[in-house]
């Protein structure tokens, strides 16, 4: 078991990244924005710079964080934006040696599985042309159950892996994605869902795990501490821990600013000390699941 997350939160800069990595004692990173640019779409220099940075520091970078078929592409644009991704992507992986990709399945409308078949034919076709072009490359694309077409329960998860059959397609879990989204399943009016009945559904598929935290007051979410939310986060590293789960847990805090919500600021101290008490406190609720090696 690892521990690493997504450490743009905590620093723009990838030399502040690595630092940060070096406080916590990590020796793995998410990768996904630098100085305000994805990875996937960095200069060819700049990403360079970022691979040279990373090996002498001895950080081993094990996800891209992609723009691909999230929460900002609709079913109706170019589906060329989300090819061009995966194919800058893919070299980028396999010379860094990364072998996940996180993706969504787009801000579609909103209904059970089988409510607009065009809608779901659409997503899959995209996916899997995605999905192809993955697996051709040695790399693994991870679903996360975000606010997009596949989060909207755990039964829309299970009908795109279902759908796409792909070794290179799986999923990875955000303990903190479910309390915050509409379960649709079933007729209106919809509940919030639950993120322990969503990782129990979709576990034998899950690759990867996100770790955030928080509630919904006054109908928006206020992000939180790990422990201190509604996102049942010791209970599901227990779970975690009782079926053998050993993929390693990614934090994205959103505590102190959130990557898609430039609204949400804070200065360069709050945010550091922010980002570093949660990966002490994710450190932490760990080893109380029964975690007793991390690296």
């Amino acid at each position: 078991m690892f521990i690493t997350g997504f450490t743009d939160e905590a620093s723009p800069s990838i030399e502040g990244q690595i630092e940060m990595c070096r406080s916590l004692g990590w020796s793995k990173i998410d990768l996904r924005a630098i100085d305000g640019v994805n990875i996937t779409k960095l200069p060819e220099h700049g990403f360079e710079d970022v691979y040279e940075k990373l090996s002498s520091a001895g950080i081993q970078a094990v996800s891209f964080g992609s723009e691909i078929a999230n929460w900002g592409r609709r079913i109706n644009d170019p589906l060329e934006w989300d090819i061009e991704e995966i194919e800058r992507a893919i070299p980028r992986m396999q010379r860094m040696g990364v072998e996940m990709i996180r993706i969504m399945s787009y801000r579609a409308p909103k209904g059970p599985v089988g409510y607009d078949t065009d809608i779901e034919r659409e997503i899959v076709r995209r996916l899997k042309e995605i999905v192809r072009r993955a697996e051709d490359g040695g790399v693994t694309c991870v679903h996360e159950n975000c606010e997009t077409w596949g989060g909207q329960s755990p039964e829309h998860s299970l009908y795109l892996l279902e759908q796409i059959d792909s070794p290179a397609f799986q999923l990875v879990f955000d303990t903190g994605n479910p309390f915050a989204t509409y379960d649709h399943r079933g007729e209106p009016p919809y509940a919030y869902q639950d993120s322990l009945e969503f990782y129990r559904q979709v576990k034998d598929a899950v690759r990867y795990v996100h770790i955030k935290d928080g509630r919904i007051l006054s109908e928006k979410v206020q992000y939180s501490f790990p422990g201190e939310g509604e996102g049942q986060v010791p209970q599901l590293l227990a779970e975690l821990r009782k079926d053998g789960y050993s993929g390693g847990v990614s934090i994205e805090p959103h505590v102190a600013v959130v990557f898609h919500d430039p609204s949400v600021t804070a200065d360069a101290e709050y945010r550091w000390n922010t980002f570093y008490k949660y990966g002490l406190r994710t450190k932490e609720l760990l080893r109380e699941a029964g975690y007793a090696s991390l690296s």
